[in-house]
């Protein structure tokens, strides 16, 4: 008689081992979909950089994003009262600019396409105050001559010392360039601000015409910004500031257009007759409009 001292039976459960197996699967699929969203990510971060951007943009959105774009110049009233935070007593943002220049940290340029830089010299002798005669005719009346005020070196020393120079918060309006972009990809309205023109007023000449000082790239002064932490002073809150930077890409300054990218590169007031107040109201006509137009890109 056969015995069979022992037997072991090995029992096999399919349905506790399809459950495992799928568990590990889906573990698996779950880290490969991790992973390649993450190197996704990274990618499209990247992308931003590679494709084609404009390279004065402080945030680049590539060309083929771009569903509409139209560049605009505005005109802010540094002493407009709503503009005060960009010119407290002192802490003027046009005081910051001329330093930055003094300093050599900022590049004035000579036009919006950023060709030509200027010359410290060059844009300081934009901001010196008008030339006038050596003598006045009161001073000539009373016997002032050249012969009597000294030599030509002494007459060099004073003309060199009694140069002075508009004050910052003598240089009060700032015209800025910016493009108004659709970003069809986020769908987004976005202001991409370019350029920023230091402006020194007409009523500060006897001629009755502006001074244009210099043009700088927006870019260069936002890094220049943040780095020195300039800010947007709150007049009513002190703990409400934030920096300048912050201020412009919230909106919080009031402007007026004062041309809109056309073919024959007028500007309101040039179509208009120079009417100040046909061009005042053409350009609230042009900020409800393209109000609208962000409006109509999402109405079927």
């Amino acid at each position: 008689m056969l015995k069979i001292s022992s037997l072991r039976l090995i029992c096999y459960n399919p349905l506790k081992f399809s459950m495992k197996y799928f568990a590990l699967l889906f573990v698996n699929l779950l880290v490969i979909i991790l992973s390649q969203t993450e190197a996704f990510a990274e990618d499209t971060e990247a992308s931003i950089h590679t494709e084609v951007c404009n390279p004065n943009s402080v945030h680049p959105i590539p060309y083929s994003n771009i569903l509409m774009k139209k560049r605009i110049w505005r005109h802010i009233d540094l002493k407009e009262k709503y503009n005060k935070p960009f010119f407290p007593h002192s802490k003027e943002i046009t005081k910051y600019i001329i330093e930055g220049v003094k300093a050599g940290r900022l590049v004035p340029y000579l036009d919006e396409t950023f060709a030509e830089p200027m010359t410290q010299e060059a844009f300081f002798e934009k901001l010196r105050l008008p030339d006038f005669d050596e003598f006045s005719e009161e001073e000539k009346t009373i016997g002032l001559t050249e012969e009597e005020w000294g030599s030509e070196a002494s007459k060099k020393i004073h003309k060199e010392e009694a140069i002075d120079y508009f004050l910052p918060n003598e240089v009060s309006i700032l015209e800025i360039a910016e493009d108004w972009i659709f970003d069809k990809v986020r769908s987004v309205q976005v202001y991409d601000i370019q350029s920023i023109k230091l402006i020194i007023p007409a009523n500060k000449f006897e001629t009755g015409l502006r001074k244009e000082v210099g043009i700088f790239k927006y870019k260069d002064l936002a890094a220049y910004f943040d780095e020195q932490e300039i800010p947007w002073v709150n007049v009513n809150n002190s703990a409400g500031n934030v920096l300048l930077t912050e201020a412009f890409e919230l909106r919080l300054f009031s402007s007026k257009i004062i041309k809109l990218e056309n073919p024959d590169d007028s500007t309101i007031a040039s179509i208009y007759d120079n009417s100040p107040k046909g061009a005042a109201i053409a350009s609230k006509e042009l900020e409800e409009k393209l109000l609208e137009e962000e409006y109509f890109l999402w109405t079927p």
